[in-house]
């Protein structure tokens, strides 16, 4: 076996990018919302059963959706509008029954308290609208946080023999050989050179 395992636990999330990218495999653009507060890949699994002179006589793994829920300090209406296909006209965004939006991929990071991080993947899944909420001010400042659900699927993967719906790839502190190289799977495009990753996070 190669190497050490690590056992540490992750203590943080940064660097969430999006790209739209169709039906295909190569996104238009890498687009980064900042400061996201947390999120959650749900992949279901169910066992089943077949039956056969009263026992079991096989069992099978069917996998269920891939559902992603993410939570952020504020979603700029320009990414919204990405994400969700929304139209807007002299200034003012609207949503509709209309509205389609793109299949797109993600990457966001998982950070761990020696440096290193592990990156997470998915190549294609649609946004849906986040509700719309408001509170009023009371005795001290409170500030908001913004969530939106998004579902993933299977997609053609470069390298891989079968379709995949989540990639992972870990980096050792000051290393980013797994993370350019997932971005180039999951993208078709290399990871955005101009956004400077926080030194010890």
């Amino acid at each position: 076996m190669a190497g050490e395992k690590s056992y540490r636990s992750s203590t943080g999330v940064d660097e969430f990018y999006y790209g739209k990218i169709g039906d295909g495999i190569v996104a238009e653009a890498i687009e980064r919302v900042k400061f996201l507060q947390n999120i959650s890949v749900e992949m279901s699994q169910e066992i089943v059963r077949a039956y056969g002179d009263n026992k079991t006589a096989e069992l099978a793994v069917s996998a269920g959706e891939i559902g992603v829920t993410s939570a952020f300090h504020k979603i700029p209406t320009e990414d919204k509008v990405q994400l969700l296909g929304l139209e807007t006209v002299n200034g003012i965004t609207a949503m509709g029954s209309s509205d389609a939006p793109p299949y797109v991929a993600v990457i966001f990071a998982k950070t761990y308290e020696d440096g290193s991080r592990e990156y997470v993947g998915l190549p294609k899944g649609l946004f849906m609208r986040p509700n719309i909420e408001g509170q009023t001010k009371e005795d001290g400042t409170e500030f908001s946080s913004e969530e939106i659900e998004a579902q993933f699927m299977d997609r053609e993967v470069d390298g891989f023999a079968d379709e995949k719906s989540v990639l992972f790839a870990t980096d050792k502190k000051g290393t980013t050989t797994n993370r350019d190289a997932l971005f180039m799977k999951i993208f078709g495009k290399a990871y955005p050179s101009e956004t400077a990753v926080p030194e010890g996070a």
